[in-house]
Order: C-alpha cells, then sequence, then structure tokens
C-alpha cells in the first residue's frame, strides 16, 4: 500500500499588471533545495533562473505564461510564494546610510512589500504631435539575458541599452495607423531607436525609470552613531542580500 498524499494548500494573488487573479501553492522540499543551491552560489543568473522553475511549479492558474511577465510580476509572485513556504519574515542585513560602513540586521515582511507605480508612469510615448511609441515591460525572460549573458563580451552598454529598448516596443502609432514592433526585426526597431533625437530618448528613458518596481523602505538605527536614516530594498536580489 502507497504512503498517503500530503494535501498542500492554494492561495491567490492579483497580478499588477493585469489585475488578473492568480493562483498558486508554496513550493515544496525539492523545489526549496533547488532555490538554496541557487542562492549559495551568489549567482544572479542562477538564482534568476531557479525563481523560474519554481513558478512554473507553484503556479496552477492555466495559462499564465511567467516567461513573458513582467519582472515586477515575477518579483512579486515569488515573494509571497516564498512567504507560504518558509514564512513571512525576511532576515536580511543592512548598511547604515548615514556613515555607508556600519551593517545592522532587519526583518522585513513579506505583506509590507508592496509594487510601487510612480506617479506619472505611462507606456505611451509621445514623440511628436504626429508619432506615439507604446512600450511593454521587460519579461524576465529580457531580464536575463540583457543583463547577465556574456557571451558577447565585444558588445558595448549602449549596444545593450538599445537592445533592451527594442525588445520593449509594442507599437508605433501615427494618427489612424499602427505598426506592431512583433513585426519588425530586432535590427529594425533598433534602427528606429536610433532615429530618436534626444528629447525624446529622454522620454524612453523616463519610462524605465518610473516603471512599477518591487520596493519597501525601512527604518534604521545606526547603533554608533544613533542616527536614523532611511534604506531602500528595490528588486528581488535586495530582498535576498
Amino acid at each position: 500500500m502507497p504512503l498517503p498524499t500530503i494535501e498542500t494548500p492554494t492561495y491567490e494573488l492579483k497580478l499588477y499588471s493585469s489585475n488578473k487573479k492568480v493562483r498558486y501553492r508554496p513550493f515544496l522540499v525539492k523545489e526549496e533545495k533547488v532555490l538554496i543551491i541557487a542562492l549559495e552560489s551568489q549567482d544572479q543568473q542562477e538564482i534568476t533562473h531557479a525563481v523560474k522553475a519554481v513558478l512554473k511549479k507553484c503556479i496552477l492558474t492555466k495559462g499564465i505564461d511567467v516567461d513573458n511577465l513582467p519582472t515586477f510580476d515575477i518579483e512579486h509572485l515569488f515573494l509571497n510564494i516564498r512567504a507560504k513556504s518558509i514564512g513571512e519574515d525576511i532576515k536580511l542585513t543592512v548598511t547604515c546610510p548615514d556613515d555607508n560602513e556600519t551593517k545592522v540586521p532587519v526583518t522585513v515582511y513579506v505583506d509590507e512589500i508592496k509594487v510601487i507605480k510612480p506617479k506619472g508612469h505611462t507606456k505611451d510615448i509621445v514623440l511628436d504631435d504626429k508619432m506615439t511609441l507604446r512600450m511593454k515591460y521587460p519579461s524576465l525572460n529580457q531580464f536575463i539575458e540583457n543583463n547577465f549573458n556574456t557571451d558577447d563580451e565585444t558588445e558595448t552598454v549602449v549596444d545593450k541599452t538599445f537592445k533592451v529598448v527594442a525588445d520593449c516596443m509594442d507599437t508605433v502609432y501615427t494618427g489612424e495607423d499602427a505598426w506592431d514592433a512583433n513585426d519588425y526585426t530586432p535590427d529594425e526597431r533598433i534602427e528606429f531607436i536610433e532615429q530618436l533625437n534626444s528629447q525624446q530618448y529622454k522620454k524612453v528613458e523616463n519610462f524605465f525609470s518610473t516603471m512599477p518596481k518591487l520596493s519597501h523602505t525601512i527604518e534604521v538605527v545606526n547603533p554608533n552613531t544613533k542616527k536614523k536614516g532611511s534604506v531602500v530594498l528595490e528588486g528581488l536580489a535586495d530582498f535576498f542580500a
């Protein structure tokens, strides 16, 4: 007679990008092992791949494409799955901002961590009185490729930046006409970006600098100077520092 099956509880979370509700379960011991090995490696690429693998196992709602979810949805989902799996608190060590040297232990609770959308952020970038560029958010795959792919050591920072922007192009509008960026090659999209003037490109940069992000601010007291300060944690890596 086989051993009994252990029932796993399920939970629900709303995706910030779409307001769609996603059902998920905690990760299991075998999945936790994968995460521990990745975290111990201190290799950001390994950590990201491990997070994606666990998410694919733990997300129960059909039709959720983990590969194409915005990075902030990925991070938010993972933190909540972790909370239901290990515990609601995350113990970290942060550096006091007044001297940038003293390190203090802090505890962050997952239910306090939110996806923050800066005021005025928009995906529609008005390039001039005739043309608008609609952007889409970087996916986890794009995040890995553009930040941790070191195969091409000759690629400059500018090349990588243009590649990110080109990957995140969604649609170009002029009046009643529209061009779907997916219908064009990466090189064609990069060529379009290279035609922007300085002011137009700054608007594109603003899209990335103001896009939603996983963020939490904690108050700390330096035990040596007794001064209070604020530390902002942003992105998945900060919550596993």
